[in-house]
């Protein structure tokens, strides 16, 4: 067994033993990285604690943030809510907008419910990039290199619908300024 895959097996339990401030490495986090191909596999074939593993990181959240609403967002991470998935790893899900503003419109989602922009906390900053490189990284896959418009609503007068922080991605057409 290679060290790689040691270290993406043992993760959650050194995360889950960690105090909620203590920072990752990034080589730790980068080890949590999943490319496609071993994300399709696993929603075939989870791996044997996998519940048990969501249990803990939702514990870890609750103790955080306290108990989250339940969204939309949060019926399609927990799979009672059907979505055209087209990525996802420990950290979130990017799947297609239902209601699509452009030929290309999908969403990126943290597995964390933090509910707005406004409301994350300092330390959430590398998932926070982490959102915006998987969005870069679908958009790309999806075929969008003449570009494309990432937004971020946040709440009522920013428009937020969904109170689950989510990155849009539209694209595949030429985007009207100013927005709205």
């Amino acid at each position: 067994m290679s060290f790689a895959t040691r270290a993406v097996r043992a993760l959650p339990r050194a995360v889950s033993a960690l105090p909620l401030r203590a920072p990752l490495s990034s080589r730790a986090v980068a080890a949590c990285a999943e490319t496609p191909s071993q994300t399709q596999r696993r929603r075939y074939c989870a791996p044997k604690g996998r519940d048990e593993e969501e249990a803990l990181a939702a514990e870890a959240w609750r103790r955080r943030y306290g108990s989250p609403e339940a969204t939309i967002f949060s019926k399609v991470l927990d799979g009672s809510l059907p979505a055209d998935i087209i990525f996802e790893d420990r950290r979130c899900v990017a799947f297609r907008d239902v209601n699509p503003q452009a030929p290309v419109h999908f969403l990126v989602i943290p597995r964390i419910p933090i509910p707005r922009i406004s409301e994350a906390k300092d330390d959430d900053a590398e998932l926070l990039g982490h959102l915006l490189v998987v969005a870069k990284n679908m958009a790309r896959r999806e075929g969008l290199q003449e570009g494309y418009r990432v937004v971020i609503n946040d709440g009522k007068h920013g428009s937020q619908s969904v109170y689950h922080l989510h990155v849009h991605v539209l694209g595949g057409r030429q985007m009207k300024w100013p927005p709205g």
